[in-house]
């Protein structure tokens, strides 16, 4: 409690604080969404999972608020863009940002992969089928999917951060006709037209993250704070203004109007499902790749967004909710990397006691079971986060020197380049692997070879010095 109120008094008066509360709410109702919405069942007398949206279409709808993922790029975009220009105006390198960015996502993810081979192997060598070691790993490992993207998008920063500033918001335009483009060939074929949308969608929503950036720091510079900008580019704020997203409630009530009209068409008269979540069955898959249908949901969300942003940031200036947005924030990456195996542990255990319930979908004992289903996975979870938290606090910054020749700033780059590309090539092959391969050590050798080599590199990079451009 103290370094949170130490935290909290350093906090600087010019910071977005409603960023940070947003990227804790959409990690938290992710988690609850997950564990509320899961069934847990017996497949060939074992255990088994899955979702019970397709018992429950009247939900449906309700998905449009508890597909929080667009907002989750949102902020992403934001923290971003706040990070780069900070590193570039004390003389820093987009690669050396890069690799600093790595610390807070690669450090804990690969804290989990390690963790569940292990497991996994040990389980094997105990005599466990490996086709049901990998079924139960996959599960586990289910949050990856979002965050090959996130990865992705991050990798990504400084090019589209640039394009970012030479184009503003018709970027974000121009990637949302390609994920329309990627409908039609989900619709009319090819099919292969779609697999874009996996990053087109999501780069869309971070773009508007930039965009945000830029209209918050125009926001500050009205008030006479300009220690936030970027004074060598942006003098007098004007770039700012052009670039930045509208912050206003009346842009807040046109995006959440116009989203929620373009959805409820989509829906309706249009080929999309109404959930933006997936429902086994439906012909499309509004998030596996983003569609049409969730970048208006997209825009209605971020419509809502800035209609609360004041009453939230008013909220904010009080100690008590800010230091609780400050804990959560420091392990958001354990919580979401850890719930899904917090609900195997449990599922696990119960099974084990043989007092696993298995009501049907929609039941009253389903619904009576919800409350202390999600108490004990929480439960299990903070011992989780208790464990494996600290790892995704401990990150050091490198220590810029001076200036490096073209050959060797060319050569970090080309490696920082390939660590996040190891890291997403193993992220992208462990989450395309069936769950019903047999899998010794729960991941596929070849995914978690890749990862590996490229979160070693990326740390053998963040153990050097950071090479500052000439």
């Amino acid at each position: 409690m103290r370094r949170l109120r130490q935290l909290a008094q350093r906090t600087p008066p010019g910071r977005e604080r409603y960023i940070d509360l947003l990227r804790a709410v959409a990690i938290a109702m992710v988690v609850l969404g997950h564990w509320g919405v899961t069934a847990i069942g017996y497949d060939d007398g074992r255990p088994a999972g899955h979702s019970a949206l397709a018992d429950l279409r009247w939900a449906w709808p309700l998905t449009w608020v508890a597909q929080v993922m667009p907002v989750f790029f949102l902020v992403g975009g934001y923290a971003n863009a706040a990070s780069l220009a900070s590193r570039r105006r004390r003389g820093g390198s987009a690669t050396g940002w890069l690799v600093d960015r790595s610390a807070r996502l690669v450090r804990p993810t690969t804290v989990l992969l390690l963790v569940l081979a292990v497991g996994a192997g040990i389980a094997t060598l105990r005599g466990a089928d490996a086709t049901q070691v990998r079924a139960v790993v996959w599960f586990a490992t289910i949050p990856l999917w979002f965050l090959v993207a996130y990865v992705a998008v991050v990798a990504l920063t400084p090019p589209m951060y640039a394009l970012h500033r030479r184009f503003g918001l018709a970027v974000p335009v121009v990637l949302v006709g390609l994920v329309a483009l990627g409908d039609l060939g989900r619709l009319l074929g090819p099919a292969v037209l779609a697999d874009g949308n996996y990053l087109f969608g999501w780069l869309a929503v971070h773009q508007l993250g930039f965009a945000w950036y830029d209209a918050a720091r125009a926001d500050t510079r009205r008030t006479g704070d300009a220690t936030s900008g970027d004074d060598r580019v942006d003098a007098g704020g004007t770039g700012l203004l052009r670039r930045g997203l509208p912050l206003s409630r009346r842009a807040g009530a046109l995006l959440l109007g116009g989203g929620l009209v373009a959805l409820v068409l989509l829906t309706t008269a249009g080929p999309y499902p109404v959930a933006m979540l997936h429902v086994p069955g439906e012909r499309l898959d509004n998030a596996a790749p983003p569609s049409l249908a969730l970048m208006a949901a997209a825009a209605a969300q971020l419509g809502l967004v800035l209609l609360l942003r004041r009453p939230a940031g008013r909220w904010l200036r009080r100690s008590g909710p800010w230091q609780a947005v400050l804990a959560v924030n420091a392990v958001v990456l354990t919580l979401f990397l850890w719930h899904l195996t917090a609900a195997v542990l449990l599922v696990g255990l119960l099974d084990a006691l043989g007092v696993l319930p298995t009501p049907p979908v929609g039941s009253a004992a389903w619904w009576t079971w919800r409350v202390p289903w999600l108490l004990a996975l929480a439960a299990v979870l903070a011992v989780l986060v208790a464990v494996f938290g600290p790892v995704e606090a401990r990150t050091r910054r490198p220590t810029a020197t001076g200036p490096a020749g073209a050959g060797r700033r060319r050569l970090r780059a080309g490696l920082a380049l390939a660590g996040y590309a190891g890291v997403l090539v193993g992220l992208l092959l462990n989450s395309l692997a069936p769950k019903t391969a047999p899998e010794p050590l729960g991941l596929p050798a070849p995914a978690l070879v890749a990862y590996l080599a490229g979160a070693g590199l990326l740390w053998l990079l963040r153990s050097g010095r950071e090479d500052r451009p000439d």
